[in-house]
């Protein structure tokens, strides 16, 4: 009993050493430029997010307000990035646009995550039927591309920016459940796992105590690249018609009314997509460098 006692103490192989988190952050900004550069990006999106209604230059076009008479203004004087076809500000369009981009990336990743993480923990550590039948149920899925998927979603349930937010999550649960899945699969035979079921500890506890823990690390670096890449495909669907409807401030609603003026009145449409690509880049740098800030295992910088 002694030798399982002190084999339930320790610690995974992967376990991340809190004491050292703050140097590992330090050490990875101070090192790594383009950790540096993502992080700032999320900063300026995120600030974007919070702040926009507030230091937009015309706070009232949030609300779709037009002015025929600035119809089509070129980048410059008051309108800093130009109007559009209606006399909308560009800039505060992005403004107001950021939060709800942002709002619904966040809430889609979590959404997936909160469907994807239980399924796949289960399936690694049971294994058998249960796993076969989750991991089919899952590949059915995958066998759509996820905006194909979400394109149909959408399409029953009708276009708006919160079922365009629904069908993305439904779309995106399955990789969380795989990528879980394996990690459990791998941790579940680990001494500390076996020591706990040794000395009757139940599933119920064992799993997220001893697996789901360990899986943290490759979970915040998939959410934190997903989050990005919702970001993009929310832009699609609205930019196709299935996501944000007008006259709401979207990033890929704005580009899709100005993609018939590129080459006339081109700021319309490439202000919003500098937005898009903003976030896609910031998000996917930050998850490049959470990987080796939250894995002990990488080669220290």
């Amino acid at each position: 009993m002694s030798r399982v006692l002190t084999t339930s103490t320790q610690l995974p192989d992967y376990a991340v050493d809190r004491q050292s988190a703050g140097a590992r952050v330090l050490r990875v900004l101070r090192k790594d430029r383009l950790a540096l550069f993502g992080a700032l990006l999320i900063v300026l999106v995120l600030a974007a997010a919070i702040f926009g209604p507030w230091i937009a230059p015309f706070p009232e076009q949030g609300a779709g307000v037009t002015d025929a008479a600035r119809r089509n203004l070129a980048p410059g004087g008051v309108n800093l990035l130009g109007t559009d076809q209606l006399g909308r500000d560009v800039l505060s369009r992005i403004l107001f646009g950021a939060r709800p981009a942002v709002t619904v990336a966040f809430a889609v990743v979590a959404l997936a995550a909160l469907i994807g993480v239980p399924l796949g923990a289960i399936a690694g550590y049971r294994g058998g039927w249960l796993d076969n039948l989750l991991m089919r149920i899952t590949e059915i899925f995958q066998a759509f591309p996820p905006l194909l998927l979400a394109m149909v979603v959408v399409a029953l349930l009708g276009p708006s920016l919160m079922n365009a937010g629904i069908a993305l999550a439904i779309s995106w649960w399955p990789w969380y459940a795989r990528l879980v899945r394996a990690e459990a699969a791998a941790l579940r035979d680990r001494p500390y796992v076996e020591a706990a079921r040794s000395i009757g500890v139940p599933a119920w506890i064992i799993v997220p105590r001893h697996v789901l823990r360990n899986c943290l690390t490759p979970i915040l670096v998939q959410a934190t690249v997903d989050i990005g890449t919702v970001v993009l495909a929310a832009g699609s669907l609205a930019f196709i018609g299935l996501g944000a409807q007008p006259p709401e401030p979207d990033w890929g609603l704005m580009v899709a009314e100005g993609r018939g003026a590129i080459f006339t009145h081109w700021w319309i449409s490439t202000f919003p997509g500098v937005a898009i690509f903003v976030t896609v880049l910031g998000f996917n740098l930050l998850g490049d460098s959470l990987r080796d800030l939250l894995d002990p295992r990488q080669v220290k910088r």
